[in-house]
């Protein structure tokens, strides 16, 4: 019990610090653009493949409005989670392990076809902007209203574009 103060403490000072835009994708048409620019020669410099990851993607933001499969504990979500949301706000981006799957999620399939995952993540992010009712506690942040959501949707996308190569 000791700790929790002392984390509500810690994490008031980067309230304080504001939202940044964030970097790579501003806007969801940015986003949606680029997924739509996909095309079959590119892939990624990193241990997914590009429809893996896609498909990482949409589930995470269909995971927002139907529920994540496993939550950390309230006192993450409340304390370690609140403060890292926060400062991936302050600085208009995220860092996270790229392959690491959502918790309790079905194992995704490293041979999928672009097409498809391009699809899903497409519709995903359609179905998201269009949803009006409540949205499901993320499994890390906890609690996010739905503006901080479309944050956390692009800056996970942008966060796993940085593995993103283009052909030439």
């Amino acid at each position: 019990m000791r700790r929790r103060p002392f984390v509500i403490v810690a994490a008031l000072p980067l309230a304080a610090c504001g939202v940044a835009a964030v970097k790579t994708f501003p806007t969801l048409a940015a986003a949606v653009a680029a997924i739509e620019g996909l095309g079959p020669r590119d892939r990624t410099g990193g241990e997914w493949p590009l429809p893996k990851v896609l498909n990482h993607l949409a589930q995470s933001i269909e995971y927002s409005i139907d529920g994540y499969p496993e939550l950390k504990s309230a006192l993450f979500r409340s304390a370690v989670g609140r403060v890292a949301f926060a400062v991936f706000e302050a600085r208009g981006a995220m860092g996270h392990s790229l392959v690491e799957p959502i918790p309790g999620a079905p194992a995704l399939d490293a041979d999928a076809p672009l097409v498809p995952a391009k699809a899903r993540l497409l519709a995903a992010l359609q179905r998201f902007d269009a949803h009006q009712g409540a949205l499901a506690p993320h499994f890390a942040y906890g609690a996010l209203d739905k503006p901080q959501y479309l944050r956390a949707h692009l800056m996970h996308l942008a966060n796993h574009w940085t593995e993103v190569v283009r052909a030439a």
